[in-house]
């Protein structure tokens, strides 16, 4: 513990840091650029970047850019930012114009899948002993006029929807899914559930269904494919869902972030006309700046505002390629977005028991840069997920990703985690309907509420490390939630209880009886009690999930106009300090004090010893060995209340 007192005493009394040192490594909040944009050494010389203005202000900031040589401007008014081609020279001249309010990198965003190469880890899990292999009886021969599938025989080989509780009568019909991704294509598994599709690496046009890549074609699989190509070996989540395709990847599963707020826009404006209910978002982009200035986490919450479920990947940043040391910090744009469902990614053994699951090494562990908040939200099965492929597309030219059966692909990532996911909102959303097709639709607020109370907390190997920044509430239990979710009628008064009949917090799935979290990650903190059973604002559509101003509810009653004091350790800002305590205290190396740049070098890598400080101004907070060594609050302020806080 000598080690955390040092770095205790450096936070507390802030001598032992030079001050212009300190300065030059803390981030600059008074910029307008992004953290890529600020790095003009690797910049091009006409770098894409999106510019956000002030209301009323978008005509006039667009004038004044291509005056500047700005080109291909587009509108993203819904957000109320434009994204333009401008020289590197403009960047300075862009920003000083005080009707811009900030400039983004326009970011590649890529799949968030994990390649070949990477996979083969996965099966290594550190130490642990590799999973069983559950012995399948070979598939029947086809008989004319017999059903596809097998139940009792081949139905759900790799037990996807056993794990998850998914009955054979839980289908998700007629749910509409938005699928941002690379595309997808029109298979047997698919047949008669893409309802429309658009490519935005071509404006946004109305095409066929394509998809060169085959992300998203393995994506849609998992959420709503009804396995007729492997004999019912490989079902989807929600089977009967509708899929709308936006296509915004290309055939490397590379894309730009202009072009996925482009696609979230669409979905907004034709959510009506689509019936549009989910949007998928298996992609991402490091995170360069405060969710509040970052376009594409706006647009998300423009999405969640108007009614549609978002979900997106937290990113598979869990390990360090170099070292395979768990790292924190890792989560991705925009499944840093608040009130987005961000899914990381559990290992499941692939029997239907939930007794053995873990998180996923590879998974993002939070919490969100900049902001601090607490995610991922839940997991969800992403581990050696097989679904359908195209035989065209790049990753099933891949011999190593195929599966025995083709055209299957076997992939793992948050990616895959995120579809499962999609589909299990999918199955709650059409409970709901079937059993009050008269009572207001589920706001998304509710639907990521019923999600993390009813979720499975995953056995925590190691309690010297915050399993709340590697699993949220935990893994996603679909039996749960949508017999939670056929109880609550969201008809009744605010302030009333919304349950038409008690639910016990209990699910029985393979391998015995599982208690629900009941508690639910509300941004920096964690909400316990009977949360959900209650008709409260904060399930409303106009608020922002984890905004600490909306009087959540702490145990079993609603505290009004009072702000509730957070009953959790975790309370995060901005910036990290780790590695060799004295060494930071001393100002000698530069590898200790981090504050994130384009290669992801802000997460913490490392075990629970490396004593993690977080904290901003006079927000400090200390994580060392255990949960019994945090402190929050203002207390570090005074150093001679140090000793008597933590007890050394």
């Amino acid at each position: 513990m000598a080690a955390l007192r040092v770095v205790v005493v450096f936070l507390a009394l802030g001598a032992v840091w030079p001050a212009d040192a300190w300065a030059q490594r803390r981030p600059d909040r008074t910029t307008k650029l992004d953290k890529a944009l600020s790095d003009s050494a690797r910049l091009p010389a006409r770098p894409r970047v999106i510019v956000r203005y002030r209301t009323g202000k978008g005509d006039r900031v667009r004038q004044r850019l291509e005056a500047k040589d700005a080109q291909g401007a587009r509108d993203h008014r819904r957000v109320e930012a434009l994204s333009v081609d401008l020289p590197a020279a403009a960047l300075a001249a862009a920003a000083a114009d005080p009707d811009v309010l900030g400039l983004s990198i326009d970011a590649v965003v890529t799949a968030d899948a994990r390649s070949a190469k990477e996979a083969r880890k996965d099966k290594k899990q550190s130490s642990r002993k590799p999973e069983p292999k559950v012995p399948q009886a070979p598939a029947p021969k086809p008989v004319k006029n017999a059903p596809v599938a097998s139940p009792q025989v081949t139905y759900d080989a790799q037990a996807l929807r056993a794990s998850l509780g998914v009955r054979k009568e839980d289908t998700g019909r007629d749910v509409g899914i938005a699928i941002i991704d690379s595309g997808i294509s029109f298979t047997g598994d698919l047949q008669g559930r893409i309802a429309a599709f658009y490519d935005f690496t071509r404006g946004g046009i109305a095409t066929a269904p394509v998809d060169p890549y085959g992300h998203g074609t393995h994506i849609a699989g998992l959420i709503a494919g009804n396995g007729r190509k492997s004999g019912g070996k490989y079902v989807g989540v929600a089977s009967e869902a509708r899929l709308i395709g936006l296509r915004v990847l290309d055939e490397n599963g590379e894309g730009y972030t202009s072009d996925v707020i482009e696609a979230i826009e669409f979905a907004i404006a034709q959510r009506e006309a689509l019936r549009i209910d989910v949007i998928n978002l298996s992609l991402g982009h490091p995170v360069f700046e405060p969710a509040a200035n970052d376009p594409l986490v706006q647009a998300v919450e423009r999405a969640v505002a108007a009614g549609i479920v978002v979900v997106a990947s937290a990113g598979n940043n869990g390990l360090n390629p170099e070292t395979d040391e768990v790292g924190y910090g890792g989560i991705n744009s925009p499944g840093n977005a608040p009130s987005a469902l961000t899914v990381g990614s559990m290992r499941t053994k692939k029997n239907g028991d939930r007794r053995d699951d873990e998180v996923s090494a590879f998974s993002s562990r939070g919490p969100t840069w900049y902001d601090g908040l607490i995610k991922p939200d839940v997991l969800a099965p992403g581990q050696g997920l097989i679904s359908i492929g195209s035989s065209l597309s790049t990753l099933y030219k891949n011999e190593l990703l195929r599966d025995a059966v083709a055209p299957y692909l076997r992939l793992s990532g948050s990616s895959m985690a995120t579809g499962v996911a999609s589909g299990v909102v999918a199955l709650v959303i059409d409970a709901h309907r079937k059993d009050q097709p008269t009572a207001p639709a589920f706001t998304p607020n509710i639907v990521k509420a019923i999600l993390q109370y009813t979720a499975i907390p995953l056995q925590d190997d190691d309690p010297s490390t915050p399993s709340v920044l590697e699993q949220g509430a935990g893994g996603m239990n679909a039996a749960g939630a949508i017999a939670l979710a056929r109880a609550i009628d969201p008809s009744m008064p605010a302030g009333a209880s919304w349950l038409e009949y008690g639910v016990v917090p209990v699910t029985k799935l393979q391998g015995g009886r599982f208690t629900w979290a009941q508690h639910i990650v509300w941004g920096d903190h964690i909400v316990w009690g009977d949360t959900v059973t209650w008709n409260l604002p904060v399930w409303s559509t106009h608020i922002v999930w984890g905004d600490a101003d909306q009087h959540i509810v702490w145990g079993d009653r609603f505290v009004e106009g009072v702000d509730a004091v957070a009953d959790s350790f975790s309370v995060w800002s901005t910036h990290i300090v780790w590695g060799d305590a004295a060494g930071v205290a001393r100002g000698t190396s530069d590898q200790h004090i981090v504050w994130g740049d384009l290669s992801l070098e802000h997460i913490v890598w490392g075990d629970s010893d490396q004593h993690i400080v977080w904290g901003d101004g006079d927000e400090h907070i200390v994580w060392g060995d255990n949960d019994s060594h945090i402190v929050w609050g203002d207390s570090l302020g005074v150093a001679t209340t140090v000793t008597d806080i933590l007890g050394f």
